[in-house]
């Protein structure tokens, strides 16, 4: 489902350029402090292209703060998916080791509710899924609250489910596909139903839990001495790139949650597009991928079984 994409080089001035033009930008967030959102909209011509090398410097030169509010600009402009593959790991290598943790954390709050599709795939009871199952889901953080529908072109099409913890904060309500599609039923959120398809539970679905659990594996990362990434890539998925972070643990499971995790950072809005973990043998325990995410505010009719849409 990930491929390594093929890294485009182009004029190295005029990608610099870019670089440069941004880091104007950034010296405007040092004179005057303010959230990413307040940022001037770049102007359309580049600065010299000999300034390239200043310009890295300058970003790497900014505070913490600073960097995850230009980061934040680059992004949502569009400025930081024109860098090329090669630009884009110097850039992310010129970083603070906090800068993408702390513009990742900004994406929790975007995300409380939204619509998105995911692609997965797992080692489940010790074996791996080869198709993915491809879902469209519907997530509200607080109360947790999903819809998701099992798509037609991936593993178990035409089952849905939904949560709703103000119902039943342990159980949730599914019908499968296929011709017994008929038949809905209740059944605990970590039953033997559902534990034979996922390792996660329904309530772990959501853009905000793989950020949560970036977070708090990065705390145990530094108390063991890994204090970044060992390798930044730029890799491709369902036609989007993403800047790639490789997290390799000295112990792995159980201390950690894998023995070597990579995440992929969309390059126009703060989460992670994908999401890779490796067991202590080397295997791959999961692949997750997240596409067409949108910010919504759903009504209470989006986890109601009788929404007319839903085949419960």
């Amino acid at each position: 489902m990930l491929g390594v994409a093929k890294t485009s080089i182009k004029s190295r001035a005029a990608g610099f350029a870019r670089l440069a033009f941004l880091a104007l930008i950034s010296a405007a967030m040092i004179v005057a402090p303010g959230h990413a959102e307040d940022a001037p909209t770049p102007a359309s011509h580049p600065a010299p292209a000999d300034q390239s090398p200043v310009a890295i410097a300058q970003v790497a030169s900014l505070p913490v703060e600073r960097q995850v509010a230009w980061l934040s600009r680059a992004a949502q402009s569009g400025e930081l998916e024109r860098l090329d593959d090669a630009q884009l790991i110097e850039l992310f290598q010129a970083l603070a080791p906090d800068t993408v943790p702390r513009y990742v954390q900004t994406g929790i709050t975007r995300y409380r509710e939204c619509e998105f599709q995911t692609f997965s795939q797992q080692r489940v009871k010790g074996k791996w899924q080869t198709k993915p199952a491809h879902m469209l889901v519907r997530y509200r953080q607080e109360p947790r609250q999903v819809y998701v529908k099992w798509l037609a072109d991936g593993r178990n099409a035409g089952q849905e489910m939904i949560y709703d913890e103000k119902k039943d904060p342990d159980q949730l309500y599914a019908h499968p596909g296929g011709i017994l599609n008929l038949v809905s039923l209740w059944v605990p959120i970590d039953g033997a139903r559902v534990k034979a398809q996922s390792n996660h539970t329904v309530r772990e679905l959501g853009i905000d839990y793989f950020t949560d659990l970036f977070l708090a594996e990065l705390k145990k990362y530094r108390a063991a001495g890994v204090e970044k990434s060992s390798k930044i890539e730029v890799l491709n998925d369902h036609g989007a790139r993403v800047v790639a972070f490789t997290w390799e643990t000295p112990t792995g499971r159980p201390d950690f949650y894998a023995k070597k995790e990579r995440l992929g950072l969309d390059l126009r809005q703060p989460f992670f597009r994908t999401s890779e973990a490796w067991d202590n043998d080397k295997e791959l325990l999961e692949k997750f991928s997240f596409t067409e995410v949108t910010p919504k505010h759903f009504d209470d009719s989006v986890f109601d079984p009788k929404n007319p849409e839903y085949k419960f």
